[in-house]
């Protein structure tokens, strides 16, 4: 891709295709990156995993989970959204949230982890529509150019013309409603964002992993099994 090494990963051949147009726009906020380095920010997620998301088998892709920015707590942020590694103690609350949601929508007791990895291999896309961030500063990096970049994603999601069911948390991910609303074959969940800040105002008792089952089951398409391996 158009980004430089410090940046740079192996991408999956699908999203190297799907975003191909994308490599001034991604040059763009690389400069902005470098700049903001230069100037002694510090960004995360850390290099190697900003485009971690696009490293994930774009035909493979059936769940969309679309959050806004990374964590901007160092440590936390992984390139999936809303998603930490293993050894992450104590879990961001938003994840905290994600959890109580799940066990009240399925019953499945909160994982003792927030590594959400196990979602990923059963075709769940974990994106944010921003994929930096400057280390406690949330939503700084809105506006360089990443909104463009993650749109022409979900645009190339849409545009493979196979079954897509989306849940989009937050005013930021509502944003592509209309885009994938605008799909054959999509289908889209739309709630409050997780964090403590909003998830009292429609989040809890939105039921998205049972919707998001449902419509994969009407797709004809397998349901994801939610539970997460829990370390001991």
């Amino acid at each position: 891709m158009g980004l430089t090494d410090s940046l740079a990963a192996p991408l999956d051949p699908g999203w190297e295709r799907a975003l191909s147009g994308m490599e001034p726009q991604l040059a763009r906020v690389r400069e902005d990156l470098v700049s903001r380095r230069a100037g002694g920010e510090q960004i995360l997620p850390g290099s190697q995993n900003v485009l971690r998301a696009f490293r994930q088998p774009f035909e493979d892709v059936r769940v969309l989970i679309l959050g806004q920015d990374p964590y901007p707590t160092p440590g936390h942020p992984i390139g999936m959204s809303f998603a930490v590694a293993k050894d992450v103690r104590p879990l961001p609350k938003s994840l905290n949230n994600i959890f109580k949601e799940l066990e009240s929508d399925l019953g499945v007791p909160p994982s003792l982890h927030g590594d959400l990895t196990a979602w990923s291999h059963q075709g769940v896309l974990m994106l944010n529509r921003v994929l930096t961030v400057g280390a406690g500063k949330p939503a700084s990096h809105r506006g360089i150019g990443w909104e463009e970049i993650t749109e022409a994603a979900v645009r190339a999601l849409v545009g493979r013309g196979t079954p897509l069911v989306s849940a989009l948390w937050g005013a930021d991910a509502r944003k592509m409603q209309p885009l994938l609303n605008a799909g054959e074959h999509t289908e889209v969940i739309v709630s409050p964002h997780p964090s403590p800040l909003s998830a009292h105002r429609g989040f809890f008792g939105s039921r998205p992993f049972s919707r998001i089952n449902a419509a994969l089951e009407r797709m004809g398409s397998a349901p994801v099994d939610w539970r997460l391996h829990q370390l001991q």
